[in-house]
């Protein structure tokens, strides 16, 4: 793994670092030939075509992917979960639905939009 992703989970705050790497394993479980790098100052994992992101905010732990119809579906099951466009962001109170996010993982990875 790159040498930068390595330093960026490193240097996640210790109270939230058990549920960041949790994703980050989550991610790898279900890739585990991704490439991960540093994109936009955050892991960023990619298999084939698609992607998703991982960041400590201040406030939550984003993941990002490519669009909001990656997410739709979460957003259904977890309307107490904020969310963007096409991130998720957890915070620190919210429940940590592993099933569900990794279904946002695979939905973001295998999904190829037309150009």
């Amino acid at each position: 793994m790159d040498q930068d992703v390595i330093d960026y989970i490193e240097t996640v705050p210790e109270s939230r670092a058990p549920r960041f790497n949790r994703l980050h394993r989550l991610i790898l479980e279900l890739y585990p030939q991704a490439s991960v790098d540093l994109s936009y100052r955050m892991p960023t994992y990619r298999h084939g075509q698609g992607w998703v992101a991982l960041a400590n905010q201040k406030h939550y732990i984003s993941l990002y992917t490519c669009g909001y119809d990656h997410i739709q579906d979460f957003i259904d099951k977890h309307p107490d979960i904020k969310t963007g466009k096409g991130c998720i962001n957890l915070r620190d109170r919210d429940e940590l639905p592993l099933k569900d996010l990794g279904q946002v993982i695979r939905h973001a990875m295998e999904s190829v939009k037309p150009h």
